[in-house]
């Protein structure tokens, strides 16, 4: 088990290092990762997710390469832009509701995103469930005139997403009213949402995520927890083994972090990215194993204290 701080080029979810610990098994790399503020029980399933990739494997994939869109955090317009030009990605998803931004800056980002990916190219926005319903309402007609193909997360709960759904045109998408719920099938009877957005790590690993989206039977749009290449390639095997993938995935998010644990990192190549799972480099791993004693001990905490709440055998190295 293996402790990892990678520094990320900008600000994203309001933290500027990505922080996690990799386990090895006889399948390979897993990764666990749960955010900060992810208690125990929430990140059991997240280290079931790396269990399953260490021990199990995954299944075989139907399509050999995934598409993907660039994420542009909430940066200025002429950033987005370029950030969307160098992607090489003919669709992108654009973070709004930035804490401390104002709504002229959205509108700002998301038309500077339109400028430089062409008519042709497919925008979604994603909210994190910052808005409230009359604001959302307000927000997706605005934001509309450059083109949605959705909107991610407008609110926090599922009956404000079903408020929201019945008000305006453009298709919402649930993403923490799935992963972070107790039960990510309300979303369905709710009538919510129009898509599913699916992450490996907080549903517990690719076989149960396979799971929900039978069980959902929404159109699903796999995307990230921000993760290393490790963690990437769970989320590449999740929208490989589904039996139709409609949307581009949000998994071309290697390029958010300063750098990799492995010698060929997952990046997107003409907007996709090929179906593999790539190892672990020592070296690169060594280059963002955190000298702080404290954090390593921390992070072996949280894998105790998720381990605790699961009924398998300890990942081999930590003890309660």
């Amino acid at each position: 088990m293996r402790v990892f701080s990678i520094p990320m080029r900008t600000r994203f979810r309001g933290i500027t290092q990505r922080e996690g610990v990799l386990i090895h098994g006889p399948a390979g790399w897993g990764e666990f990762s749960p955010f900060a503020e992810y208690g125990p029980v929430e990140s059991a399933r997240w280290l079931a997710a790396a269990r399953e990739a260490a021990y199990d494997g995954w299944p075989a994939p139907l399509r050999e390469t995934v598409p993907v869109n660039v994420t542009i955090p909430a940066v200025g317009p002429e950033t987005a832009a370029g950030m969307t030009r160098a992607s090489g990605c003919r669709t992108a998803k654009v973070k709004v509701a930035e804490r401390g931004q104002d709504e002229a800056d959205d509108v700002a980002r998301v038309e500077a995103v339109r400028d430089a990916i062409g008519p042709d190219g497919k925008i979604r926005v994603d909210v994190n469930g910052a808005w409230d319903v009359d604001r959302a309402v307000r927000m997706i007609r605005a934001l509309d005139r450059f083109g949605l193909e959705y909107v991610e997360q407008p609110c926090a709960t599922l009956d404000e997403l079903a408020r929201v759904r019945r008000l305006v045109d453009v298709p919402v998408a649930a993403d923490e009213s799935i992963r972070r719920a107790e039960d990510p099938l309300k979303v369905r009877a709710a009538e919510a949402a129009d898509i599913a957005v699916l992450k490996v790590q907080p549903l517990g690993g690719v076989r149960a995520a396979l799971k929900i989206a039978e069980a959902c039977g929404l159109p699903v749009v796999v995307s990230s927890a921000v993760e290393t290449s490790i963690g990437l390639a769970a989320g590449l095997a999740l929208a490989a083994a589904l039996p139709e993938l409609p949307y581009a995935c949000g998994l071309a998010t290697l390029s958010l972090l300063e750098g990799d644990v492995v010698g060929d990192p997952l990046v997107a190549e003409d907007g996709a990215i090929p179906v593999r799972r790539p190892d672990v480099v020592e070296d690169a791993l060594r280059r963002f194993e955190p000298a702080d004693d404290e954090l390593q001990a921390g992070w072996r905490r949280r894998v105790a204290d998720a381990q605790a709440l699961m009924d398998a055998p300890p990942v081999i190295g930590v003890a309660r």
